[in-house]
Formats: structure tokens, sequence, C-alpha cells
């Protein structure tokens, strides 16, 4: 039997198995509870957060043997055959590739025509905002007043390509960033199911480095284990993806705001010469001051996110700098990062 990789093998297969969207997965339970179904939802967020895995849990929802239900039983040959990506009546089109108004109009030939053994032929276009104008304009009456056995599932990361029409006539969800707490518990969950023996450090650590996205922390993870075996420690998840560690963050910017040049461009030409990404560095610095800005002015905000440790060292740095003061710097370390995206050595913008 062939790998399969983390991020399909504990891919959701339940609204109670999403991670991080809450509010997502309670709105469609009552929704399928109540028989309040649109006919068009649109899921809007960035890579890996649960968008296509949401949409393939409604559909099993809907199309269930014991459905509608909440809690689909996933053993009943549609359920399978949704998991699978076989189902005839739950179609899976990637938008980059069927973009076109040719492949619309063959869709909305095909919508006419009754499921084959299903409660619902549902249609899930991924990336849709990669159609065409015209492919849009083609699905507007469809998409307005589609038959009664007929869903429409789309997901998008780029909300503002999509037609202010298409928008207007979907149920629009926003799927947020998984907070590294919720990732770090995923990739304990997995790793205990697994057998591996995963530094809490090390989990928060890559949770960290998948800046929200779930799916990057379980491929991160999957790439550790054959670096490593059943053992992973916070080194190895910085040596392997060249991250700097959180304490080094918080030291880097202790020198910043105490004024201490010498020092924090000695930190820099270390991580430099330790061969550290760079780019990441200054996101997490940018991430970092943006949390001591919150915790200036809310500081129980962060009590869920940072451990006790970090919130005192906050509330240190916190009395060495005024907010204006703080804004200009993530201000200029922000343009600075927009300016390193293109520069061939990243060195120069750490100035």
């Amino acid at each position: 039997m062939s790998y399969e990789v983390f991020a399909r093998k504990y891919r959701p297969q339940t609204f109670d198995d999403l991670v991080g969207q809450a509010h997502v997965s309670r709105t469609l339970k009552n929704a399928v509870a109540q028989n309040r179904l649109a006919h068009a939802y649109l899921f809007v967020g960035p890579r890996g957060i649960g968008k296509t895995s949401t949409a393939r849990i409604l559909a099993k929802a809907l199309n269930c043997v014991k459905g509608p239900t909440v809690t689909p039983d996933g053993t009943c040959d549609n359920c399978l055959e949704i998991a699978a990506g076989n189902s005839l009546d739950v179609l899976e089109i990637d938008g980059a590739s069927n973009n076109g108004v040719e492949q619309v109009r063959e869709l909305r030939e095909n919508v006419r025509y009754a499921p084959s053994k299903s409660r619902y032929k549902i249609y899930i276009i991924d990336e849709v905002h990669m159609l065409t104008t015209a492919a849009f304009n083609a699905l507007l009456k469809t998409l307005e007043e589609p038959p009664p056995h007929v869903k429409f599932i789309f997901a998008t990361t780029e909300p503002q390509k999509v037609l202010a029409t298409i928008v207007s006539r979907c149920q629009r969800f926003d799927l947020h960033r998984i907070p590294a707490k919720l990732i770090a518990d995923h990739l304990q969950f997995i790793a205990k199911k697994e057998k591996i023996t995963l530094e809490p450090a090390a989990a928060h650590a890559i949770a960290r480095g998948a800046e929200g996205g779930l799916r990057d922390a379980e491929s991160m993870l999957d790439q550790l284990v054959a670096f490593c075996g059943d053992k992973i420690s916070e080194n190895d998840v910085l040596n392997v993806f060249g991250f700097t560690s959180e304490q080094t963050v918080v030291d880097l910017t202790g020198k910043i705001l105490r004024s201490e040049t010498a020092p924090a461009l000695d930190v820099l030409y270390q991580q430099c010469e330790a061969g550290k990404d760079m780019m990441r560095l200054m996101s997490d610095l940018i991430s970092y001051l943006r949390d001591l800005l919150v915790f200036k002015a809310k500081p129980d905000a962060l009590q869920e996110d940072v451990d006790p440790e970090l919130q005192k060292v906050l509330a240190a740095q916190a009395e060495l700098i005024q907010n204006d003061r703080l804004l200009d710097l993530i201000d200029q370390f922000a343009q600075a990062e927009g300016r390193m995206k293109w520069a061939p050595n990243k060195k120069l913008w750490w100035r």
C-alpha cells in the first residue's frame, strides 16, 4: 500500500474535525439541521485552512444516506465515494484548468439532469477566481435559478477577483488563518497517532512557520519525520526549514527597542551566516512587533496565544517604546519586507 501523507490521512471528515473554523462549522451545521440550505456557497480564505475540506464535508452532510445530517456516518457508499473523490454526483472542478466559456456551457447542460443516486448534484469549483469574465457571465443565470437538485460550492483564495454579481448570489463564508496553538495541538494529535515524539517547542515552531495554514504544518511534519525519524526537537525544525528561534526574535526586538545597533546587527549577521531564512526572520519580527502593539493596547488579548513567560517579556518591552514609534517601526519593517522579496541580497535591507 502506498504511503499517504499526513495532510490527506488526517483530512477533516466531519464538521467537528475542522480546526480553527468554529464559526463556519456551527453555521453550516445549523443550516443543515434546520434545512435552511442555500443553493450556492462561497468559501474564502488563504491556502491550506480547510476550504475544500469544508466543501466535501458539506457535500457528505447533504448526500449521506442518513441525511441531510450534521453527522454524516462516513461509511455509506455516498460518503465513501465523496471522500475518495469519485462520486458521480459530487463533481470537483479545478477553476484554473476549466476556466473557459465552453466548460461552463457544458456544466449548464449537465445541471439539468437529476443526480444518479444521491439527493443532490453538487459542483465544487476550487480557485473559482480563475474563471474568465465570460465564463462567470455564462454561469450567472444558472447560479441565480438552479434546479432544486443542484448545489454549488465555490472556493477561492482571491475573492476580489470574483465578479460581484457572482458573490451576491452566494452565501459567503470567510475562513480564518488558524491560531498557532490550535495547529500545535493538532500536530501533537497526529504525532500521538503516528507514535512520534514531538517536543512541544518543536510543534510550536512548526505552527509559527506555517503562518496559519494547517496543511503547510502537516506537510512540514511529514518532511521532519523523513529527516529525523520518530523523535523531533525544536532544533530539528529550525535547521530543516531555516527558521529563527522565537527567543532570538525576542532578543533582537529588545536590542532594537533599546537602540543597541551593533548588538542587533551582530544577531542578524549570526543568523545570516547560519543559513537562516532572512525573509522569514523579517516576517517573524513584524509579527512579534504586532503582538507587542496588541499587548500594549490590551494585555489580556494574547492570553490564549502567548505563554505566560513570553507575556512577562512583552510587558517589560512594552515599557521601552511608545505606540507611535512602534507603529513607525512596523511600517518601516513592512516596507523593507516588500523590497526584500525582489532583492538578490536580502542582507541589504536589514539596516
